[in-house]
């Protein structure tokens, strides 16, 4: 008969740097009036959808993938003074290149508020991380789980965000409530896209 096993507590034989982090994660709200590096807003973008190694010749990225088909546009929106090196507006990230292309260039930093219900998270966040996902990219591979794996491929590219925010002493949320359609018409979605998650971030208040 199978009985009851009491598991040694985490990291009794010494805790990793990633451990530690996973540990320490919280979802905190408040945010700096500081704005966000560009260095850090780098890494976030690699950490959610950045090229990380190839296999086969394909080049494999940061976040799991099934059968490798890259659902996932992240896309970022920054608030007016979010970030000294960038212009308020939203951008969409190019993993191939690692690079920002401009999407709408004007501040939607009001509208992208409102389509979260007006969270006070959003509105006082100067960055925010926005993905959306082509179904079709995943579907047509498997037809059965296909969109299962998307909202799996988004779980893994929020999480590993929030991880590198708190590796960076950085604070950031996950954000799953808001308007689905106001929300695309804000980001200003093609049709083959739909949004899933939004990730603010922003430099943590001194005293946290």
């Amino acid at each position: 008969m199978m009985t009851e096993y009491s598991l040694p507590e985490p990291g009794s034989d010494g805790l990793s740097e990633i451990e530690r982090t996973i540990g320490a994660r919280e979802s905190r709200r408040s945010f700096a009036d500081d704005p966000v590096g560009i260095e850090a807003v780098a890494t976030l973008l690699w950490s959610v959808q950045g090229l990380t190694h190839e296999r086969d010749g394909v080049p494999m990225r940061a976040s799991p993938s099934a059968g490798a088909t890259f659902p996932m546009v992240a896309f970022l929106s920054v608030a007016p003074g979010g970030c000294e090196e960038l212009e308020a507006g939203l951008y969409r990230y190019v993993p191939d290149e690692h690079r920002l292309d401009p999407a709408i260039e004007e501040s939607i930093h009001v509208e992208l508020t409102a389509a979260a219900l007006d969270q006070a998270v959003v509105r006082g966040a100067p960055v925010t991380i926005a993905l959306a996902a082509d179904y079709d990219r995943t579907t047509r591979q498997y037809p059965d789980h296909g969109e299962r794996y998307v909202h799996m491929e988004a779980g893994h590219a929020a999480q590993n965000a929030l991880l590198v925010c708190e590796a960076r002493e950085l604070n950031a949320c996950p954000v799953g409530a808001f308007d689905d359609d106001e929300l695309a018409a804000v980001l200003d979605l093609p049709a083959d896209l739909d949004p899933l998650y939004l990730v603010p971030f922003g430099e943590r208040p001194g005293g946290e």
